[in-house]
């Protein structure tokens, strides 16, 4: 009994460990995008692109700023250099040398180095694209977002029309259940067949089937939200908003007018343009002079003992300031490649974005087309569904009566499932056709 106690004990204490750590979400459409948009690792590596430019950014700025190093050396030579001198010049034969060891043992000398560009025009190239480059990030980062947005709402829907789904099969598992048992009476009576018992048996056992397949997809779906979403599998997510054929129709874009600037691909496009057009300039200007200014301060001691720290040690200065020019002559052809390079690929970029304007024009058309079939479809399958539930009321009540047979009811109750599926199907395509269409026009 002891053992017993400890188990459940110990199985409670897991359960309420299991419960604190398990955060419950109840999420509309747009909160479970709000939600993505903060924690999916897309998203965030799209924004670390941002701050990592932001760091390229700085570092071009550095080129054009004061360049200052420190610098020192400390030298003990165990043996000191020798050096040649003409034996002549102390009366001795010409042509022969006398080796004389000149300096010091001890050498140590300490500077500052600043140096400062005046001008480098691909300097200042670099300069004028870091607003671009960071605009180009952003603009990819919400492209990146856009997309996952609109996986998020496909999901979203899909799920909730799932749940639709899994009501209705739950109504038909009820239905059947209802003419299972009114069918097993007439059997008693012997208005009926033990055949026409099992068939209905063999209906529901299939229901059922087909509403556990339906869980285990519905299972899955919301394991694929919580991934695009960014959402630890522990957390209880619960999906608050319905959808429904109205819904659906309400403010029908019209897209005759859109504009190819709305979408975030285009936009990220042409600052992709820009930037080829600065890489072609800043080549250019790597033909013109560099002037850089230089100035340097230093102080050196030579001692036959190492004193350098006492006082009356002698610290020679030196100092300087100057002005370098760097003139390019000849690179070999380099120059004139590197600018021809940067022209073909700002004509690239200028050919896919002719080409994104296709490519748009064409999802604006099939988005539209697409639209305007879904939304018929899903009109006719409600109104099929509708007719179809009437028929099998009608067939029903004949067949309560004694005046219809069990395969007319049977062949009411297949077409009424299957107008049903086919109106949740029809419901779900609508939805993804809003959501592309309103993505294709930049309005999502």
């Amino acid at each position: 009994m002891k053992t017993i106690k400890l188990v459940m004990a110990l199985a409670l204490f897991l359960l309420g460990t299991t419960a604190m750590a398990q955060t419950t979400h109840q999420f509309t459409a747009k909160q479970a995008v709000e939600f993505g948009l903060k924690n999916a690792y897309q998203v965030k590596n799209a924004l670390l692109d941002v701050l990592i430019q932001e760091q390229t950014n700085r570092d071009i700025t550095s080129t054009a700023l004061p360049q200052i190093s420190a610098n020192g050396s400390l030298t003990d030579y165990l043996n000191i250099p020798t050096s040649l001198l003409p034996a002549e010049v102390f009366g001795g034969p010409a042509g022969t040398f006398i080796p004389l060891k000149f300096g010091t043992k001890y050498n140590s000398n300490g500077g500052v180095t600043l140096s400062q560009v005046l001008f480098d025009g691909q300097v200042f190239v670099g300069l004028q694209a870091r607003k671009t480059s960071i605009d180009y990030r952003q603009k990819a980062a919400e492209v990146t977002q856009e997309n996952i947005k609109a996986n998020i709402y496909k999901i979203y829907y899909q799920l909730v029309l799932s749940k639709t789904l899994i009501d209705l099969l739950d109504a038909n598992i009820t239905r059947l259940q209802k003419l299972e048992h009114d069918t097993r009476e007439i059997y008693k009576n012997g208005f009926a067949e033990k055949l026409d018992v099992d068939k209905v048996t063999v209906q529901i056992a299939n229901l059922q089937t087909e509403k556990l397949k339906a869980l285990n997809s519905t299972a899955n779906g919301y394991t694929g939200l919580k991934v695009l979403m960014g959402m630890p599998m522990k957390d209880s997510l619960k999906l608050t908003d319905a959808i429904s054929d109205e819904q659906i129709k309400e403010k029908i874009l019209t897209t005759e007018d859109y504009k190819y600037s709305d979408r975030k691909e285009y936009q990220a496009l042409e600052l992709s343009n820009k930037l080829n057009e600065y890489n072609v300039k800043r080549f250019k200007l790597s033909r013109i002079p560099v002037l850089n200014f230089n100035a340097n301060y230093s102080k050196q001691a030579q001692l036959t003992k190492f004193d350098f720290f006492k006082r009356e040690t002698d610290w020679f200065t030196t100092s300087f300031i100057g002005l370098s020019l760097s003139v390019p002559i000849f690179k070999g052809f380099s120059t004139r490649a590197k600018i021809a390079g940067a022209r073909l690929s700002a004509q690239q970029s200028q050919n896919q974005l002719e080409g994104l304007k296709l490519s748009i024009d064409n999802d604006v058309i099939v988005a539209k087309n697409n639209f305007a079939t879904a939304t018929a479809t899903m009109d006719y399958q409600k109104q099929n569904m509708a007719l179809a539930e009437n028929v099998y009321n009608q067939t029903k009540k004949k067949y309560e009566a004694g005046t219809g047979s069990t395969t007319e009811i049977n062949t009411a109750d297949v077409d009424l499932k299957t107008a049903q599926t086919n109106y949740i199907s029809s419901l779900y395509d609508a939805v993804i056709a809003r959501i592309d269409l309103l993505k294709a026009v930049g309005k999502l």
